[in-house]
């Protein structure tokens, strides 16, 4: 096996099994002991239980007061349908090499229908701020259609994510792709990664693809979102979820983002300035990053089952803005603040075959669901820095974690702290 897949079993292992060494040992020796079929099972339960043991809260449980209702699992996941999938490359560590590391990076893959392509989803986009990539926005600006997965990596990646995309096309249809316009955003990871050594690789968008799956998704240091910084702090993938009361049509709103944006004064959770406050707390060593600007970038993806045309899913993906907003960001010239949304009704719209009879909620009937998209964005936020640990990249290069404990402190003297 080469390097890359090393290290992307090495960090599940560690996902898994938590920093106890005593665990893996132990169900190392089990492996020595038993038959092979038996000792597999006692090592993926022992790291299995491990890893649920040792997980970090995540920023509502650990008491902060977010709004809304979130679904069953408080992820994007929670619009039937949808599947999230990482691939995460961790190798290396000391001096740049470029082409050798040391590297943090990935690809995280969002598909509306599952494995479906065959039936896209209407779609729109928006930008807040171009420094950015999305690939396949005209066509999807044009048509009103997503069609496939959305693909988010870093930015000197998003080529060869996209090709493995189309080669993905290609393989599932049998009869031949005429053309196939894929969606693949990015954020930049230049600071912790060897990002001009190019090392996502087509098999890094096939494993996003291959391992998408429904239920929890994995948050932080995953991923596309293995080498970000949000808010001077790590940062990565995050996800977050609301579900509407029955008056409101008892829809569903889910959102991910990849997030890589702010400056840390700018950080604001549940309405207070805590990252004013953490400057005036942390002592900064040598080697940590602390970024003051907006710059950096992020990507927000939005799903809902609420069946939305492609203009209204445009007014959707335009109020993440406001939950951007409300964690601190003001989008800063060097940020490349670009989202997108899509519905997972209307079933079979595409079809050519004859007319299509379509479902919509009426304009004036928008509101929750804008609401639930601020709230869900501001949220997910939070949760990939929550999830999000220390991590040490190119040339020693550190970025911290967000200290949970000392942001609890804080909320607490503001009185915005559930107890």
């Amino acid at each position: 096996m080469d390097s890359g897949d090393g290290g992307s079993r090495i960090q599940r292992r560690h996902s898994l099994c938590g920093n106890d060494p005593h665990i893996y040992e132990r169900a190392m020796s089990n492996r020595r002991n038993c038959r092979t079929t038996l000792t597999l099972a006692v090592l993926i339960f022992a790291c299995s239980f491990a890893g649920s043991a040792a997980e970090k809260p995540r920023a509502r449980d650990a008491g902060i007061p977010f709004e809304g209702s979130p679904g069953p699992l408080n992820a994007i996941t929670d619009v039937a349908g949808v599947k999230v999938g990482h691939s995460t490359i961790i190798q290396g560590e000391g001096k740049l090499v470029v082409g050798s590391g040391p590297i943090r990076t990935g690809v995280t893959a969002v598909l509306p229908r599952g494995r479906d392509w065959t039936d896209p989803v209407f779609g729109a986009w928006f930008s807040l701020n171009g420094n950015g990539e999305m690939t396949g926005t005209p066509w999807l600006e044009e048509s009103g259609f997503l069609e496939g997965p959305v693909m988010i990596t870093n930015t000197h990646s998003v080529g060869v994510v996209r090709d493995a995309l189309v080669a993905r096309h290609v393989e599932r249809t049998p009869t031949g792709v005429w053309w196939a316009m894929p969606v693949v955003a990015e954020t930049y990871d230049g600071f912790l990664n060897d990002v001009n050594g190019l090392h996502v690789k087509p098999k890094n968008a096939f494993e996003a693809l291959d391992t998408a799956s429904p239920g929890p998704v994995t948050e932080g240091n995953v991923g596309g979102g293995t080498g970000m910084i949000c808010f001077g702090f790590k940062g990565g993938i995050g996800t977050s979820s609301r579900k509407l009361d029955q008056k409101a049509g008892g829809y569903t709103v889910g959102v991910l983002v990849q997030c890589n944006c702010g400056g840390r004064g700018q950080l604001h959770i549940a309405g207070v300035p805590v990252g004013q406050e953490l400057q005036k707390q942390l002592t900064a060593q040598v080697g940590d990053f602390i970024r003051q600007d907006d710059t950096g970038s992020i990507i927000i993806v939005i799903a809902t089952d609420a069946p939305l045309l492609p203009h209204q899913l445009k007014r959707l993906a335009r109020r993440a803005t406001m939950g951007l907003a409300r964690d601190g960001s003001t989008s800063g010239n060097g940020s490349g603040d670009l989202f997108i949304a899509f519905s997972t009704a209307n079933a079979a719209a595409d079809a050519d075959t004859a007319t299509s009879q379509l479902t919509m909620v009426p304009n004036g009937r928008m509101n929750p669901l804008f609401e639930a998209t601020v709230e869900a964005t501001e949220e997910a936020i939070i949760n990939a820095m929550a999830a999000a640990e220390t991590m040490v990249g190119r040339d020693g290069h550190k970025v911290e974690a967000l200290p949970m404990d000392r942001v609890r402190e804080i909320l607490k003297q503001h009185a915005r702290l559930k107890q």
